[in-house]
This record gives C-alpha cells, sequence and structure tokens, in this order.
C-alpha cells in the first residue's frame, strides 16, 4: 500500500496538534497515518470511512458464509439426516 508521507505524523507531534490534525483530516477526507518509533502504529480515518469499511466487512462476512452454506449444501444427502427426536434419545 502507498501512503502519502505528508499524511504521516510521528505520535509526539500528534499529541501537540491533535485538534488541526482531525480538522484537517476533516476538511480532506485523507486518513493520518501514524508513526510510532518510525512504524506505522495506527490510522486515524473520518468517521463516513470507518462506518464504509465496517458495512464492508459486514458484506464479505455474509458473502463468506454464503459461500460455507453453498459448499455444505451440495455435499447435503437428505438420507444422512437425523431426527431431532433420535438426537433427544441419545442424550
Amino acid at each position: 500500500m502507498l501512503v502519502e508521507t505528508k499524511q504521516m505524523v510521528p505520535i509526539t507531534q500528534l499529541q501537540k496538534e491533535l485538534t488541526r490534525t482531525i480538522r484537517n483530516l476533516s476538511d480532506s477526507g485523507k486518513a493520518v497515518y501514524i508513526l510510532k518509533d518510525n512504524n506505522m502504529e495506527a490510522v486515524l480515518l473520518s468517521y463516513q470511512e470507518y462506518e464504509y469499511l465496517k458495512e464492508l466487512e459486514e458484506v464479505f462476512e455474509r458473502h463468506e458464509i454464503k459461500n460455507m452454506v453453498e459448499t455444505r449444501m451440495e455435499r447435503y444427502d437428505p438420507k444422512d439426516t437425523v431426527s431431532w427426536e433420535d438426537v433427544k434419545k441419545e442424550i
């Protein structure tokens, strides 16, 4: 992933300039990459971007579940079904 270096902020600078950084984030919509000891530590996103990513995560999760169900249904054989009554008898 390519990151613009001007969007990288050391954590000590962020502590001093948090309000200005958040205002710039709101105005530009560009994420801020937070560095700690010259390593990428965190990313500051707009709330709209965060919500978009959470919704995208849910879509991927539903897609994964759908694929799992389809795979299981391909191997489903009604003859191998055990009734609930039989299960209760085993307990």
